[in-house]
Parts: C-alpha cells; sequence; structure tokens
C-alpha cells in the first residue's frame, strides 16, 4: 500500500507535487495551533477555557478538511 502511494506522488507533476506538500504544511500547521489552543496553559487568551478546548479542535478540523479537499482536487485533476 506505501509503495502504490508512493509510485503515485512519483508520477504526479512538478505542481502537483508541490501544492500536495504545501496543503500537507498547511495541514500539520493548522494541527499545532489547534494542538497548541488545547494543551498549551501559558497561552493567555481571554477566552474561557471551554470556548478555548473549542477552537483548538475547530482548527484541527479544519486543517483536516483542508488537507482532504486538496488531494481530492489533485486526483480530480490526475483522472481529467
Amino acid at each position: 500500500m506505501i509503495s502504490k502511494i508512493i509510485e503515485n506522488f512519483k508520477k504526479k507533476s512538478l505542481k502537483e507535487r508541490f501544492l500536495l506538500v504545501i496543503s500537507l504544511l498547511n495541514f500539520m500547521a493548522f494541527c499545532f495551533l489547534g494542538l497548541l489552543l488545547l494543551f498549551w496553559d501559558k497561552l493567555k487568551l481571554n477566552l474561557p477555557n471551554n470556548l478555548q478546548i473549542i477552537a483548538g479542535c475547530l482548527i484541527i478540523l479544519f486543517g483536516f478538511i483542508r488537507f482532504i479537499t486538496q488531494v481530492k482536487r489533485l486526483n480530480n485533476l490526475d483522472d481529467e
């Protein structure tokens, strides 16, 4: 399975590979920001604790959705 993913990655054009790597970095940044909101107590925001947890979860979810849509978009480019 991993060899198939690597093989498909090598078949993509340079532009598609670049966009995939950028979307992966974007996903990692959103996850980091969401985890920062969830677990870092020294972060001084004027938000109640439950709202800070909700915001962290929503940021992680947003990053995940963006990554999935980008991968689907790149797969649609392959099909054309």
